[in-house]
């Protein structure tokens, strides 16, 4: 007899459990291809442990999403007035439908990544195209159909796509509050299972501790909830996962480990520079400096590929895109010149913006790079039931979560060749470039 049921091992999650349906996906072309796709594209040349593989952490997505479903969909952690909003809670068909399509689609909601994953998306994708569009094609593929239409009941593959990617990716098809809440169990902005999972899974292998909560806790704690001052009436306010107030510490740790990841590995200043010499090879090989976007072809290009052409263009000068392959094989990447500072941007606001303009002027354009990451507010708020079984903003609960600063990233690099002239010559020049201009009288 056929066995039904299969176990991983996993060194976050111990044991992850498939049934052949999901193995069937695992053996897919587009599940394979992520064994192939790092988690942390260049990271591992900073942090030599950060080796693994979307393969992994799509697994983990799957084994958490269905972990927090369980959770929230138990019946005795469900209030009359959620049952009454959500109704595929109370049938069992509805739910066990929804808790495979949930499972099928954390798994798949990785598989449209390019090689070295986030490193060069914005500028080697076309216009229009990002890693969620790919996934939602390949999704939709008569690959992955087959595989939809084998199980009983067969899936939709629309349902799918929408768990994937949430109501903020996928602009193409209506949600409704069920699905809306499916949705964030994955890719949630609070604790969806992608970021738990890259979180404990990134921390573990860089050997960074700051990624590290109590996501047990944490889980059995989370809630499908109502906001605060919800009206039956207003149909615009809609559920969300939210935690009791017991699991409100272990909320905070999340939030707190995700800002500590993002400022000590992601935003790491060598791991970006990485990335834009990668970004800067790639637009020099690729043809016609782009992805493909047709599916057979974006299938063929993993890591892999790109690793062993880096090889080869660093040691043959007439290979396209041989000084920035140089750069990285030989880890001769730029250096560090110059990050926003407090100071220098309450002397005058439009500072950095300033000091790359002279920058450019005086060292010229092949000589440094810029990284920036725009300010986003590492403050979310949520739903926390209270013990008197009231709902409240977590902003209201949590004086911590007040305070979690904004993630942002201002970078100047410079080529190795002039970096100590361009630090000296920056230090002299700095407060005379981001002085203040005087305006003219009216």
């Amino acid at each position: 007899m056929a066995k039904q049921f299969h176990e991983i091992r996993d060194p976050i999650h111990v044991f992850i459990r498939l049934d052949s349906h999901e193995r069937k996906v695992l053996d897919s072309r587009p599940f394979q291809r992520l064994r192939y796709i790092h988690q942390l594209a260049l990271t591992y040349l900073v942090y030599p442990g950060a080796t693994h593989r979307r393969f992994e952490h799509s697994l983990g997505v799957m084994d958490l999403a269905s972990r927090v479903f369980d959770i929230v969909t138990n019946p005795n952690n469900v209030t009359d007035k959620v049952k009454e909003i959500l109704p595929q809670i109370n049938n069992e068909v509805d739910r066990m439908y929804w808790r495979r399509v949930l499972r099928m689609a954390a798994l798949c909601h990785d598989i449209g990544h390019l090689p070295f994953s986030h490193a060069a998306e914005k500028e080697l994708f076309p216009e229009g195209w990002d890693h969620e569009r790919m996934t939602k094609e390949l999704i939709l593929s008569d690959e992955m159909k087959k595989i939809w239409n084998e199980v009983t009941p067969p899936l939709r593959p629309d349902d799918i796509v929408k768990l994937a990617l949430g109501q903020k990716k996928e602009k193409d098809l209506t949600y409704n509050d069920w699905e809306n809440i499916l949705s964030e169990i994955i890719v949630g902005d609070s604790f969806g299972a992608d970021r738990i999972d890259y979180l404990l899974r990134d921390s573990y292998h860089t050997g960074v501790a700051y990624g590290r909560f109590d996501h047990h806790r944490l889980i059995d704690t989370l809630r499908i909830l109502t906001p605060p001052l919800y009206d039956k009436e207003d149909s615009s306010i809609e559920p969300s996962l939210g935690v009791e107030k017991g699991g409100i510490q272990s909320a905070e740790a999340l939030l707190l480990a995700r800002y500590f990841m993002f400022t000590q590995v992601y935003f790491h200043r060598v791991r970006r520079i990485y990335d834009i010499h990668l970004r800067d090879f790639l637009a020099d090989w690729l043809e016609g400096g782009q992805y493909p976007t047709d599916p057979e072809a974006f299938l063929q290009q993993t890591d892999n590929e790109i690793a062993s052409a880096l090889r080869v263009a660093s040691a043959d000068k007439e290979s396209p895109g041989h000084i920035h392959a140089k750069r990285i094989i030989n880890r001769e990447h730029f250096k560090w010149l110059y990050s926003r500072t407090p100071r220098d941007m309450q002397i005058n606001s439009e500072a950095l913006d300033l000091i790359k303009k002279v920058v450019i002027k005086e060292f010229g354009n092949e000589k440094v790079r810029f990284d920036n990451y725009p300010q986003k507010s590492g403050i979310i708020d949520f739903p926390v039931l209270l013990s008197d079984q009231t709902v409240e903003s977590s902003l209201q609960v949590s004086e911590t979560l007040n305070h979690i600063p904004a993630i942002a990233v201002d970078y100047i690099f410079a080529d190795r060749d002039i970096i100590d002239h361009a630090k000296k010559w920056l230090e002299k020049h700095k407060d005379e470039i981001i002085k203040p201009q005087e305006k003219e009288g009216l």
